[in-house]
């Protein structure tokens, strides 16, 4: 579930960062990197600090020198959390942005992928997010694989509707899917022989380390690159 740590180390926002465009695309005000004409797509879904985060937008990129062509949509419409706002507490905020409006403003976003003519695609979601990419893949036909970075809101019987390939990347020190509950997962996951699943837990990191690191913290960056490795990895086997 959404705890402290979904809301700690906020990112300082920046709309004008990364080699990328922002457009309007499927409905939504998109990130958009690597090559136009791929046929293979990858959808990247925010955590609550949504699409303007710099190392969001860095990992995008990563992917899309890769081959891929990815989208980072906008489900928060220029909202994202603000920490400490006195206006609107997170428990406020995290009603206005329901996970299931923001599966299904999904949708579009993913039509217009296979109308560009796009064959595979791919989707990955950072704590918030993850429970979209978790809707999306109960559907053998909205997306052809997955993968959650340090999920949130995501539970057992969530899990247990998977219909397409997914990983799932938690961290050791996380209090909103606690280790014990990532393990539940992989055996869950084991338990479907037809759906493929690769599942770890990361020693020595916390909630969010894959996207919320600190540039200059050497040792995080190379734990955040371990994981997006074995995303792309899981990309590349799947969408392809």
């Amino acid at each position: 579930m959404a705890g402290a740590q979904c809301c700690e180390n906020a990112p300082t926002l920046n709309p004008s960062y990364g080699a990328g465009i922002v457009e309007d695309f499927g409905g939504l005000k998109t990130y958009i990197s690597g090559p136009r004409d791929s046929k293979f797509a990858i959808l990247l879904v925010a955590d609550v600090f949504g699409f303007d985060a710099p190392n969001l937008r860095k990992l995008a990129d990563k992917v899309g020198a890769a081959g891929f062509l990815v989208v980072v949509p906008d489900f928060l419409y220029g909202e994202p959390l603000v920490q400490n706002n006195p206006n609107k507490t997170v428990q406020a905020w995290l009603a206005d942005h329901p996970t299931d409006k923001a599966a299904e403003d999904a949708k579009p976003v993913l039509e217009a992928l296979r109308n560009k003519g796009v064959s595979k695609i791919g989707a990955a979601g950072f704590c918030w997010g993850a429970k979209i990419v978790v809707e999306l893949a109960k559907h053998a036909h909205y997306i052809d694989a997955a993968v959650l970075f340090h999920p949130s809101f995501v539970t057992l019987d969530d899990i247990k509707e998977i219909k397409v390939p997914i990983s799932i990347l938690g961290a050791e020190t996380d209090h909103s899917t606690p280790p014990e509950l990532i393990k539940q997962f992989d055996e869950a996951l084991k338990a479907k022989s037809e759906v493929d699943s690769f599942v770890k837990i990361y020693p020595g990191v916390a909630h969010g380390w894959a996207v919320r690191y600190k540039n200059d913290d050497e040792e995080a960056v190379k734990r955040a690159e371990e994981a997006h490795k074995v995303a792309l990895d899981w990309f590349g086997k799947y969408i392809s």
